[in-house]
């Protein structure tokens, strides 16, 4: 029996959230990674991009309070911190293509341990036609995180020796944050930063399949 706890998908963000610093411009891709606007330090100033034009998003509303003229990119309702604007999408991925954003924060199906993404299809009928923006930003911002569950629901590693899946970017990836551990990724392979209490360094190597640095 497993004598680690999972990180809820409330701790995740709240544990990336820690880590974006103050001043720093963060794109925040669709799904989970919206979460992490819900946890930005009140004290921290982060100015969070979304890829259908605004700048200056805030924490999703409360409910009752949604507005749905005012949506992210998965179409979800969010809120605008004093200052916010809107602009054309076009803008938007100038901005993405521009250098302009510090970090963005990813969805993954599968993360190498180089550091390569897939984010967009796992070649499954009826999956979305084509990558989207997520290619702008995984080589555009200066930072590229992942956000996901360490195992897929038959239990299988999504950080992996090589992508299966097709890719969005090549070595984009600088850290991965999951639910049992947080990792970098780089040219030599997997580094640890963290893992949850009660799992071990090597109980981690063997549920991932490959070797990682202390």
């Amino acid at each position: 029996m497993n004598s680690y706890q999972k990180r809820s998908k409330s701790e995740l963000a709240q544990r990336i959230a820690a880590d974006i610093p103050n001043g720093a411009y963060v794109n925040l891709g669709i799904g989970q990674p919206t979460l992490v606007a819900n946890h930005i330090p009140a004290e921290r100033e982060v100015v969070l991009h979304s890829e259908n034009g605004i700048l200056g998003m805030g924490a999703a509303p409360a409910v009752g309070q949604e507005d749905y003229d005012l949506i992210n990119a998965g179409k979800a309702p969010v809120t605008l911190l004093a200052g916010g604007s809107y602009f054309h999408h076009a803008d938007s991925f100038a901005m993405m293509r521009g250098g302009h954003l510090d970090v963005c924060v990813l969805g993954a199906f599968q993360v190498s341990v180089r550091g390569d993404l897939a984010n967009w299809s796992t070649g499954e009928p009826g999956a979305i036609p084509a990558v989207g923006g997520a290619m702008d930003l995984a080589v555009g911002a200066r930072q590229t995180w992942v956000m996901m569950d360490l195992l897929t629901k038959q239990g299988a590693s999504k950080i992996v020796a090589e992508c299966t899946y097709p890719l969005t970017a090549v070595g984009c990836v600088k850290r991965i944050y999951t639910d049992l551990a947080t990792l970098r990724c780089s040219a030599d392979g997997l580094g640890l930063i963290d893992l949850v209490d009660g799992l071990s360094h090597a109980e981690l190597e063997r549920l991932i399949g490959q070797p990682i640095a202390a």
